[in-house]
Formats: C-alpha cells, sequence, structure tokens
C-alpha cells in the first residue's frame, strides 16, 4: 500500500500538508466568498484599524519632538532667532551639533509647549481608542463569516450524508468517515478561527508600516528589512522541523489513545487473563513515547520566537545606529528615529504571526481538502424524471392484507463490472410468503435484499412490488413499506418506550404495548424497575443481546410493513433466547411477505420456498422437506451444521432441530 493511500485511510493530523493544497484553497476562499457583504465589509474596517494603528507612531514622535525641541530651546539664550544659534555654533566649531539643531524646531528662551504636546498626545489617544474600537468590529465581523460558512458545511456535509449510497459506507472505514464530519470540520473552524482575521491584519499591517517606514526614512527601512529573509530562513526552517516533530507527537497521542481504548474496553478479558502488568507496562511505554515526542515538538516550535526576537534587536540595534546618525547630521528628528523603531518592532511581530499561521493554514486546508473530498463523492441514482408528477407517476398503495407480492425478473448485479455477482435471477415471492435464502459467505444472500431496499442499484432486470418498479418509487415510499430486522441490532441512548416508537412515531402508548406484548419484550420489560421508562445507552448495554433483538423486533412490528426483511436475527442469542426471537418474528411475519436470511437453518424450516444461493445465483429451491429429499447444495449446508452435533449427542438431525424448538 502506498503511503500517500495509507495518510488518506488514516487521516490528515492537524499540521499535515494536504496532497492539492492550492485547489483546495481557492474552494475553501469560495465557500468563504457565500458572505463576500460581511467579508469585504470586514476587509474595509481592517483596513480603517490598521491606518489609525500605523500613524499612531509618527503622530507620537511628534510628542517626543516637542519635548526635546522644548529641552533644548530652555538652554538657548532669549532674543535669538535658531539661525543665528546654529550660526553661532558653527563659528565655535560645534559642526555636529549645528547639523542636528538646524534640523529641530526650536524657539530658543522657550520651554515645552504643553499645549501643543497635550493635543498631540490626545490625538494619539483618539486614534488608539478608534483603532482599537474597529479592530473590535472587524474581529466580531469575520467571526460571524467564520461561523456561518462552518455552519454552512456542516449542514450541507449532513445532508451530503443522506444522499451517499450505501456502497460508499461500505468502502470506507468508519472512523475515517467520523473523523471527516467532525474532527476536521471542528479543526477547520478553529484554524479559520484563528488565522482569517490575523492574515488579514497582519498582511495589512506590514503593508501600512512598510509605507511609514519608507515615509520617514528610505535608507532606515532598507536597514530595517535586511534581516527579514534571515528571519524567514530561521522561521522555516525551525517550522519544518517542528512540524515534523507535531506529526510524531500525533502519531504517539493517537497510540496512547488506542492503549487506552483497549484497555477500558476488554478491561474484563485483560483481568481474566491476568495481564494487568502487560497492560500497565504497554502504556507506560506509549505514555513516554508520547512525552518524549511532545517535549521534542513544544521545544523546538518554542526555538521560533527565541531567534525571532534575536532578528529583531539585530534590527533595533541597526536602526538605532543609524538613525542617531541621522539625527545627529540633522536629516532626521528624535521623534523620527523614535517612531521608525516602533515601526520595526511593529513590523516583526506580523511577520512572525504570518510564518506562526502558515503551518495552522496548511492543517485546516488538509481537513478542508478532505471535508471536500467527502462532498465530491458520487451520489445514490436520483429519482427517476417520471416521479416528478403525482398523476403520471405509479404509487404503491396503502398496505392491505394479502398484498405484498416482490418479483425478481432477469435481475442483474454486481458491485464492480470486473466481478459479476448476479447474472439472471428470476423469482416470485407471493403476498404473505415467507421466502428463505441460505447460502455460504459471498453467496449474494445479503445482497438479495439489499436490491429489495435499492440500497444498491440493479444492473439491469427489474424488482417489482405489487406490480409496480422499485424504480419508480421514491426511496422513502419504498422503505416506508419495507421493515428491516439484522444481525446488528441499533439502540440509541432513551428510554425503552422510544427505541420501540422509533419505528413509527406517532404510535401511542397503547399500539407500544401492544407490539411489546406480540413480541416478548413485555415479559422483561416488566421485571426493570422503571419498566418502559428504563434508559438504555446508545450501546444497549444495560440489556441483553436477545433482549435488545426483541426491541428491534418490536420496533418493526409497530411500523406495520407491508414486506419484511429478517438478515441473520437470531445468530447472537443463546438458543433459550432464539425460541423467544422465533416466536416473535413468526408473530411478525404473520399476513406479510417476508424474506429470511439465516445460518441456523432451524430457524427457517417452515419457510414457505427456501432459496439456496451460491455466486449469485439460486441453485435450488423448495420447502425444506423437498431440499432434503433432493440431497443437493441444501442437504450439503444442512449435514455440515447438524452433523457433527448429532453425532456428539447420539441423536438424529431431525431430533436436533426438534430439541432445538423445544429448548426453554
Amino acid at each position: 500500500m502506498s503511503e500517500e493511500k495509507k495518510q488518506s485511510e488514516r487521516g490528515l493530523r492537524p499540521g499535515q500538508k494536504s496532497r492539492n493544497f492550492g485547489p483546495s484553497l481557492k474552494r475553501l476562499l469560495r465557500e468563504l466568498m457565500v458572505e463576500k457583504t460581511m467579508l469585504f465589509g470586514a476587509m474595509a474596517i481592517g483596513v480603517v484599524s490598521v491606518i489609525l494603528s500605523v500613524i499612531g507612531p509618527k503622530i507620537l514622535g511628534r510628542a517626543t519632538d516637542i519635548i526635546f525641541n522644548g529641552v533644548v530651546s530652555k538652554r538657548l539664550p532669549t532674543g535669538v532667532t535658531k539661525d543665528q544659534v546654529v550660526v553661532g555654533m558653527r563659528a565655535s566649531g560645534q559642526e555636529q551639533l549645528a547639523d542636528m539643531v538646524s534640523g529641530m524646531d526650536l524657539n530658543p528662551g522657550h520651554g515645552i509647549d504643553f499645549g501643543a504636546l497635550n493635543t498631540v498626545l490626545l490625538t494619539v489617544t483618539i486614534l488608539y481608542v478608534l483603532a482599537a474600537f474597529f479592530t473590535w468590529l472587524e474581529t466580531r465581523m469575520l467571526i460571524r463569516v467564520v461561523y456561518r460558512s462552518i455552519y454552512r458545511l456542516r449542514r450541507d456535509v449532513e445532508e451530503k450524508l443522506h444522499r451517499v449510497p450505501l456502497s460508499y459506507f461500505d468502502s470506507r472505514r468508519r472512523g475515517d468517515l467520523l473523523s471527516r464530519v467532525t474532527n476536521d470540520v471542528d479543526n477547520l473552524q478553529n484554524t479559520l478561527n484563528n488565522t482569517l482575521g490575523g492574515i488579514i491584519t497582519s498582511g495589512l499591517t506590514v503593508i501600512g508600516t512598510i509605507i511609514m517606514m519608507l515615509v520617514i526614512s528610505p535608507i532606515l527601512t532598507l536597514v530595517a528589512l535586511i534581516v527579514i529573509p534571515l528571519a524567514l530562513v530561521i522561521t522555516a526552517v525551525i517550522g519544518k522541523r517542528a512540524q515534523k516533530l507535531f506529526g510524531e507527537q500525533w502519531d504517539a497521542t493517537g497510540e496512547v489513545n488506542s492503549e487506552v481504548e483497549e484497555a477500558f474496553s476488554g478491561h474484563e478479558i485483560v483481568t481474566v487473563f491476568g495481564r494487568e502488568n502487560d497492560a500497565r507496562a504497554s502504556f507506560e511505554k506509549k505514555n513516554a513515547e508520547m512525552y518524549r515526542a511532545s517535549f521534542g515538538a513544544q521545544f523546538v516550535s518554542s526555538l521560533i520566537m527565541p531567534f525571532m526576537m534575536f532578528a529583531g534587536n539585530l534590527s533595533y540595534a541597526a536602526v538605532a545606529l543609524v538613525g542617531g546618525l541621522k539625527v545627529v547630521s540633522g536629516q532626521l528628528t528624535l521623534g523620527d528615529v523614535q517612531a521608525f523603531i516602533q515601526y520595526s518592532r511593529q513590523f516583526t511581530q506580523p511577520v512572525s504571526q504570518l510564518a506562526s499561521m502558515a503551518t495552522q493554514l496548511q492543517s485546516g486546508v488538509a481537513s478542508a481538502e478532505r471535508i471536500f473530498e467527502f462532498l465530491d463523492a458520487e451520489e445514490q441514482v436520483p429519482e427517476s424524471s417520471g416521479q416528478g408528477s403525482d398523476a403520471c407517476r405509479p404509487k404503491a398503495e396503502a398496505t392491505s392484507p394479502g398484498r405484498g407480492e416482490v418479483r425478481f425478473d432477469h435481475v442483474r448485479f454486481s458491485y464492480s463490472p470486473e466481478k459479476p455477482l448476479i447474472s439472471d435471477l428470476s423469482l416470485v415471492a407471493s403476498p404473505g410468503m415467507t421466502v428463505a435464502i441460505v447460502g455460504p459467505t459471498g453467496a449474494g444472500k445479503t445482497t438479495l435484499v439489499n436490491l429489495i431496499m435499492r440500497f444498491y442499484e440493479i444492473d439491469g432486470g427489474t424488482i417489482t412490488i405489487d406490480g409496480v418498479d422499485t424504480r419508480e418509487m421514491t426511496r422513502d415510499e419504498l422503505r416506508s413499506r419495507t421493515g428491516m430486522v439484522l444481525q446488528d441490532t441499533w439502540l440509541f441512548k432513551g428510554t425503552i418506550r422510544e427505541n420501540i416508537r422509533y419505528g413509527r412515531l406517532d404510535a401511542s402508548d397503547e399500539e407500544v404495548l401492544e407490539a411489546a406484548k406480540a413480541t416478548h419484550v413485555h415479559d422483561f420489560v416488566q421485571q426493570l424497575p422503571e419498566g418502559y421508562d428504563t434508559i438504555i445507552d446508545d450501546e444497549g448495554s444495560s440489556v441483553s443481546a436477545g433482549e435488545k433483538q426483541l426491541l428491534t423486533i418490536a420496533r418493526a412490528f409497530l411500523a406495520r410493513p407491508e414486506l419484511l426483511i429478517l438478515d441473520e436475527a437470531t445468530s447472537s442469542v443463546d438458543t433459550r433466547t432464539e425460541v423467544l426471537v422465533q416466536k416473535a418474528m413468526n408473530t411478525l411475519r404473520e399476513g406479510r411477505t417476508s424474506f429470511v436470511i439465516a445460518h441456523r437453518l432451524s430457524t427457517i424450516r417452515d419457510a414457505d420456498v427456501i432459496l439456496v444461493m451460491e455466486h449469485g445465483d439460486i441453485v435450488e429451491q423448495g420447502t425444506h422437506d423437498e431440499l432434503l429429499a433432493a440431497g443437493g447444495a441444501y442437504a450439503r449446508l444442512y449435514r455440515s451444521q447438524f452433523e457433527g452435533a448429532s453425532s456428539s449427542c447420539e441423536s438424529s438431525p431431525g431430533q436436533e432441530l426438534q430439541a432445538s424448538a423445544q429448548d426453554g
């Protein structure tokens, strides 16, 4: 198996790169553009906020100039002009000092202009308050953009779940699908929350800061930007190493989680076989590996900020040195140099933020890519065009006694074109008939009922119910007429009454009770402290396997289906419980066309017709006695199940069947 396929199966970790970053990012941006009015509004407000923020240091530098000029002016004699002071300094050989004073706005003999200073400070305060307000407003609008987009994405994913065919779920790991619709959506939401506003604000801040730096001094701007390539190289090198270590951390985290899950889910087995010390040792090993990986990842990633600070300090020292020389030479004022140093600090911070957000963005786009792959999955065949009009579409009539004829007419089907399964199947199940389907694993038994339910679409031929082609019915129409009881029982967290009522939500309590009594559920529910109000969890751990099966039968009974499908409904229960389940199923089958898939041949000997399938074809059909007398495939299956038990118990196969039926 290729590494790419392995990654696809186990899912991308946080911090792992996507395979198609560019196209996935463009599609993600298109999803966000649905909220383009609010998005562009937030960007416009962000521009205003950044403008107010970046002009603040420049104005604040004016306050420094006022203070510095006032201090210097106070030391100069009154009654002279600045030009006279400069001439006097040059005459006395103080050329450097004269250059500096010539670039200053002095009023000899006067001190600090507190009126101008107060005006500057008030202006800066208003600017920063407005900048903070617009930043808050931008953040609020971007949060709405993100959560509205994620809301639509979750809705699209949920709707997609109901449109993909059963084959999609059969061909993929359940854990991977759950990860796509939960973890990946959550990761994308967190990424957008943490990066969308940051990218916009940081990007605008970098642009605005560079512009203001160029306005103050192009030469100082060049000095400040020299260290940026160094900072980017440092960030890239450390980030790449950290990304690898974070991958190892998530791998180790998964191993620890798996270890804990296995230890808890198999706690009884671990205890019975005395493997507590082995389990503890295995956990300690995995936990130590996770500690080493996590420590390494956090340590390496924490190096980015110190190195960025080092690069920033180099920039600060270079700017301070060159700026000081320019102040002395009179080319810049002290306030301009102060503002420029503040801009250089402002510039370094958003660059660091953009670098750190790049890795997180990779993780978010990777999750988006996996979500888009699911949303692009092939959907089940749309309902036929003839269903658009109620007047033109054949309709299944309401359920009535004696109806439910199912006819297969030259049906062809295969899961993949190169492996044909059902080549030419014809079958008629008369109303009220019980049709048992037996055969080895892979013979096509479950496939047969899946085709009736249109979980898969047939490749050729027709399947009709009461003369109506199932493809001319909507899937809801078809499935509302059919009840299924499967080998794998499914119960949800709720009361026993709610689990039974799931078969027909508008059923009254009396109807629920009637279904429970008819299917022998009432017998064990009476023994429970809360009766029908007993809460069972989503795994049904508070009831036995047989009781869970009886609950699913009661649910199907309450639904009043016209057709009934029983797929290995007794394979996981004991012999005594099997008798109860069998009685409940017999009650359920009364007056309904039933298809029963069974490996235990003792459960289907009373079927009206038994179909023996091999490689997708019906190789034998008849009653139990007829097929035994024929000595064919059914007889071989029968002997394989009962001859061993017969010899060990010194009883005949017929006696074994009778004992099984009378057990309990």
